[in-house]
């Protein structure tokens, strides 16, 4: 178990960032118009981000198609596209053909992601969109809460990987409950494993909890947004990166 854990950067918040100001603009880029997500998306690239998360939500409340599209584009890094089981998102992932997809709930009303997938819900669904991205070659990760049934069900669906919700613990933070909640993760993550699948980490996950979110076992990749976009403010994006990055590794 002692591997290097990849971090994924999520950069949807730098986009909420420019629509607070910009959302009705012509432009989603240049001139007065800023930031850039892409641009963001590069500098965390440099500083040693092992991938770029962003997600395109349904009702496009920060990130753009064209955010999206020319991120891609632009990176040497893999992208990682999270998205709503919807039929829509579901044509543009296979047009945009990205290195990986997480397949995530979404709640118009909800700031950010909040709980996982319920799999059970919707198992034909679900299975579609997997098969169809598996069959263009794309990762496919499901983003669910650590419960026993939630994890056999992806096992079953044939998913690359599960993401783990860790929003639970990262609300408990300071609370005599959180030790309890990283054990639910940690027996979620061994359950995942035994099952063939990758295990990412994800939501609520900042530069504190980090230390003990890292004894998660198997732990493929973390994918961190909020509270690097956040400590961007005061350092720039580059150092919150390499700063996340040595924290993740361990360090101070």
């Amino acid at each position: 178990m002692n591997h290097k854990i990849l971090l994924g950067v999520n950069i949807d918040h730098s986009a909420t960032v420019r629509q607070a100001r910009y959302r009705d603009h012509p432009s989603d880029r240049g001139g007065e118009v800023e930031p850039d997500p892409m641009d963001i998306a590069l500098q965390a690239q440099r500083a040693g981000a092992d991938s770029i998360t962003i997600h395109l939500r349904e009702d496009r409340r920060h990130v753009q198609d064209s955010d999206v599209i020319r991120t891609k584009d632009s990176i040497q890094i893999p992208l990682n596209l999270e998205m709503a089981a919807t039929s829509e998102m579901s044509r543009f992932a296979l047009k945009l053909l990205p290195h990986s997809i997480v397949l995530v709930p979404e709640g118009r009303e909800e700031v950010t992601t909040e709980g996982g997938l319920n799999l059970l819900a919707d198992e034909s669904r679900l299975r579609h969109i997997i098969d169809a991205a598996k069959a263009e070659g794309i990762f496919v990760s499901l983003f669910i809460d650590a419960d026993p049934e939630q994890i056999d069900a992806a096992i079953r669906f044939g998913t690359d990987a599960v993401e783990l919700h860790t929003g639970k613990f990262g609300h408990a933070w300071g609370t005599s409950s959180y030790r309890e909640e990283l054990e639910v993760l940690k027996a979620g993550a061994k359950r995942a494993h035994e099952g063939g699948l990758f295990v990412n980490a994800g939501h609520g996950l900042n530069y504190t909890n980090i230390r003990e979110a890292r004894t998660i076992p198997w732990l493929h990749e973390m994918n961190i947004g909020h509270s690097i976009i956040a400590r961007a403010l005061s350092t720039g994006i580059s150092e919150a990166v390499r700063e996340m990055k040595v924290r993740i590794d361990g360090g101070p």
